[in-house]
């Protein structure tokens, strides 16, 4: 059965994003493949910044992510791969919901939208990068269209990952 995606909207962060993110992502099950708990308030404000100044650059960023009562529910959206290993150079999907959403499509909606404007920002195709225990990201990933690419150990927690790659 096929079910309607939500009404989900995106917007550029704002500077009060890095407090809801930090609320809403202050949960060891959504930070569960991210470190364990949520970073310090100060990250996610130079993450907010950081995604105003590549918004405004190149067309996406990590948006932050609105319900249909305009609550803040998580981020998600494009960026290039920030690591020396992996995928150089390439733009990366991503996405982080709080907990209470999880399970509504949310993500899937709002990750489509994304690729919508990637797309349309002239990005040939993207990738993901995900935890392979990560069977929540995996599915999305899935009902996106992505296909594995690669399997790799990451190299800070040696843990295996998985590389989604979408191109059109």
């Amino acid at each position: 059965m096929n079910r309607a995606l939500p009404v989900v909207r995106l917007r550029v962060p704002t500077d009060e994003d890095a407090v809801t993110w930090h609320r809403v992502f202050d949960d060891p099950d959504v930070m569960e493949f991210h470190g364990g708990r949520s970073a310090e308030l100060s990250a996610y404000e130079e993450l907010t910044a950081r995604q105003r100044r590549h918004d405004a650059e190149h067309g996406f960023c990590l948006w932050t992510m609105l319900d249909r009562d305009d609550r803040v529910i998580g981020f998600t959206g494009a960026q290039p791969w920030p690591q020396e290993w992996g995928p150089k150079g390439e733009i990366e999907i991503g996405w982080r919901l709080g907990r209470e959403h999880w399970g509504q499509g949310y993500v899937t909606a709002a990750a489509q939208m994304t690729l919508e404007r990637v797309r349309a920002a002239g990005v040939p195709g993207v990738v993901a990068m995900v935890d392979a225990r990560n069977a929540r990201s995996i599915a999305v990933t899935e009902r996106l269209g992505m296909r594995l690419a690669e399997v790799f150990t990451t190299p800070e927690s040696k843990r295996e990952g998985r590389c989604y790659r979408l191109a059109w």
